[in-house]
């Protein structure tokens, strides 16, 4: 599958690209703020201060990616910590924040979902193969949590139930 440094090497990348994402965003937000354009012609004009409201916004978003970026560097050198000191094994036993997880539903499609502390939906590419940052207090997080391979959990999404085993975890 995936070695543990490709999967934190492409987690990394993934959360800064997004966190460059948001501050080239807030950037544009602020310059228009800031703007010329932005000055109010009359008691009516409004799109100075939507404007404002917009770079506030996106200054908001730049410190969540960061914190998520932060999150993600703390668990992965937790991680390299307890390895150092043979607190982890090659295959765990049991998924928690951290690990890669291969499910396959009823129709055989397979799904990787890697569990951590932050930034639920982000999707992560490693080799044309993807993956997607899940958490546990999302739906599947909290129906993942603490299970074990050929373990078997049932989803309803939008009214429709959703049917997967646990292959492997990583």
């Amino acid at each position: 599958m995936f070695s543990r440094s490709e999967i934190e090497e492409a987690v990394l990348q993934a959360l800064s690209n997004v966190h460059q994402d948001a501050i080239n965003a807030a950037k544009r937000a602020h310059d228009t703020a800031t703007g010329t354009e932005s000055v109010a012609e009359n008691k009516y004009d409004t799109f100075g201060l939507e404007a404002s409201y917009l770079a506030h916004g996106q200054s908001v978003r730049v410190a969540e990616c960061q914190a998520d970026l932060h999150a993600y560097q703390q668990l992965f050198a937790s991680l390299k910590h307890k390895a150092s000191q043979g607190e982890l094994t090659d295959k765990p036993l049991q998924i928690a924040n951290g690990n890669l997880i291969e499910l396959i539903d009823d129709d055989d499609v397979v799904s990787l979902l890697f569990m951590g502390p932050s930034a639920g939906g982000l999707k992560v590419c490693i080799n044309q193969r993807q993956f997607m940052l899940i958490t546990a207090l999302s739906p599947i997080g909290k129906a993942l949590f603490s299970r074990q391979i050929e373990d078997e959990i049932s989803l309803s999404i939008a009214g429709k139930s959703h049917h997967y085993q646990v292959v492997a975890i990583y």
